[in-house]
């Protein structure tokens, strides 16, 4: 066996490798660095209207106006270069590609994600970094597994390496990145993922802090006061995020549902004249980060203002998100929740003696406890608080909060993360059966049997020779061509009902790629449960191994291949 067909057998297996680490701190640092270059477009394209990026009071109203329909204009024009089929982006259609091919990503819905979104975040529409980071970092580690031609179960681990390395070099979160896609994205914790998917939001984090500083935007916030006699408040505040994220997720899945069958000029010039008319209203409403929160509370803003800005921020959010933005939904989730919380900063002052800082406590209590109900992500939340204001003391009053607006959410109001509300109006799959599940994590490299002999054109005396002299260590493989002089192959052996009589028993081999799963094996022999497949690298008539039925019943039933 060459080195390559060993090292791609390693990545097959289910198991942590020095291998799938070494590629893991690779694409990690791929994703990387195609988020500093993402994060640096978008300060680029500010500065073309103004001086210092993000500061939008200091335009006048025609200005923040026009500003929307300009990047919208850009979009729809790239977007008509590309392929309008490509303008789907963001973490949706991450989790998406993620359970139809394995997270490999398109390259034109990368182009549009990459400068539609540096455009939209750059033109004030209220979305975020993440949805964008999750999709490029994807995008790059899937890119470089495929050009490797790794098995699809390395490739999957890999895109949630570079997605990882994406969300940390956003957010400068380590921790919280690799929470997030064990949380949000795959949905389960392995081992042999967690490792390399550690590893790679390590590398994001760092080359990120090299190249663009280790500053965090929470750290502004004071440090948490509240005494116990705030807890039972923290109940009731955790069940108000609750319902107000359910219905935030209920109006913008209906938003999606509603305008999904306009055309996406209508749909994108909508949002822009949206965002545009609110900007007049909240100038700080095209703010994308936490830096308006800093100045509400450096300036302790009265309740009628904060309230404005608040319902203004949820209507710019579900226009952009809802009529196609390109961008992410988590940074403006994280403002509302902190605009929810300093609303609550007001009310609760008159029920309690409130300290000087309840308005920043209460803050970061809000978006924690409504990023956890919206998204249903309830430690990715928790991580995300403590990580970015660095506050270990926000721990005990995070979870009562976050434990009550989960519940309040899924029990009451039969609340779902928002991808997956996303994901079920656009009709975009994400489930595969729990077999299929099961069996995306093992290659078939990582679980053919090699040892194989191999005969031309056997007529039943010759097979019978082949199989009377075989040590049962190997596969006799007949090798014949059909009608259409094409080679074919097939699987010998003796009929185990009646072995007396030596009946040769003849069962097609179908062909599958070496880079496959089990999974996808599985799927041809389903219907027949019987026969196998045999494995090939880049021609079909090249066979390198075969995978029988029982071999994937026996992994199914034992674990293990037989």
């Amino acid at each position: 066996m060459s080195v390559v067909s060993a090292f791609k057998k390693r990545l097959a297996l289910p198991v942590t490798s020095w291998q799938i680490c070494l590629l893991a701190i690779i694409c990690g640092f791929a994703a990387a660095l195609l988020l500093v270059l993402f994060q640096i477009t978008i300060e680029n394209i500010q500065h073309f209207y103004s001086s210092e990026a993000f500061q939008y009071i200091s335009i006048d109203w025609l200005s923040r106006f026009q500003i929307p329909i300009l990047a919208v204009v850009f979009i729809l024009l790239l977007s008509r270069v590309t392929g309008y089929q490509y303008i789907r982006s963001g973490i949706p259609f991450v989790l998406h590609r993620l359970k139809v091919a394995y997270g490999a990503m398109p390259f034109r819905n990368t182009l549009n994600q990459f400068f539609g979104g540096a455009f939209a975040i750059a033109s004030g529409f209220s979305v975020g970094k993440e949805g964008p980071s999750v999709h490029l970092g994807s995008a790059s580690a899937s890119f470089l597994a495929s050009r490797l031609h790794l098995p699809y179960n390395a490739i999957r681990t890999l895109s949630a390496c570079g997605i990882a390395a994406g969300i940390s070099a956003v957010f400068n979160t380590p921790i919280a990145a690799v929470v997030f896609v064990m949380e949000v994205i795959l949905r389960e914790y392995k081992v042999h993922i967690f490792i390399p998917v550690m590893l790679a939001s390590i590398v994001g984090s760092v080359v990120t802090s090299s190249l663009l500083g280790n500053e965090h935007s929470f750290t502004f916030f004071a440090e948490l006061e509240l005494d116990l006699i705030f807890y039972p408040l923290l109940i009731i505040f955790g069940a108000v995020l609750g319902t107000f994220a359910s219905g935030f997720n209920h109006y913008l899945a209906k938003t999606i549902e509603r305008f999904q069958h306009w055309h996406i000029f209508n749909r994108l010039l909508v949002a822009a004249l949206i965002t545009g008319a609110l900007s007049h209203l909240v100038p700080n409403g095209m703010l994308n980060d936490i830096g308006s929160i800093q100045n509400a509370i450096d300036n302790q803003w009265q309740f009628q203002v904060l309230a404005v800005f608040l319902l203004v921020k949820v209507l710019m959010t579900i226009a952009a998100i809802g009529l196609g933005i390109p961008g992410g939904v988590i940074g403006p989730i994280l403002m509302i929740g902190a605009l929810t919380g300093m609303c609550g900063s007001f009310i609760a002052g008159h029920f309690l003696p409130a300290g000087e800082h309840i308005a920043s406590d209460l803050a970061i209590l809000g978006m924690a406890g409504f990023m956890a109900a919206t998204l249903n992500a309830p430690l990715a939340a928790l991580l995300a608080v403590v990580e970015l204001s660095r506050q270990l003391e926000i721990i005990v009053p995070a979870m009562i909060v976050i434990t009550v607006a989960c519940l309040v959410a899924g029990q009451m109001f039969g609340n779902r993360s928002i991808f997956i509300m996303q994901l079920n109006v656009q009709k975009l799959a994400y489930r595969k059966s729990p077999v299929e599940n099961s069996l995306q994590g093992i290659g078939v490299l990582g679980s053919l049997r090699n040892q194989l002999t191999l005969t031309e054109s056997a007529d039943n005396n010759q097979a019978r020779y082949h199989l009377a002299n075989n040590d049962n260590n190997a596969l006799i493989i007949n090798q014949y061509q059909n009608h259409e002089r094409q080679n074919c192959f097939e699987w010998l052996s003796f009929d185990d009902k009646v072995p007396a009589q030596e009946i040769v028993v003849r069962q097609a081999l179908l062909p599958l790629s070496s880079q496959a799963t089990l999974a996808e094996a599985y799927l041809a022999l389903k219907d027949k449960r019987q026969g196998g497949v045999y494995i090939y690298q880049r021609d079909q008539s090249d066979i390198i191994g075969v995978i029988l039925f029982r071999d994937i019943q026996a992994y199914l039933q034992e674990g293990k291949i037989s």
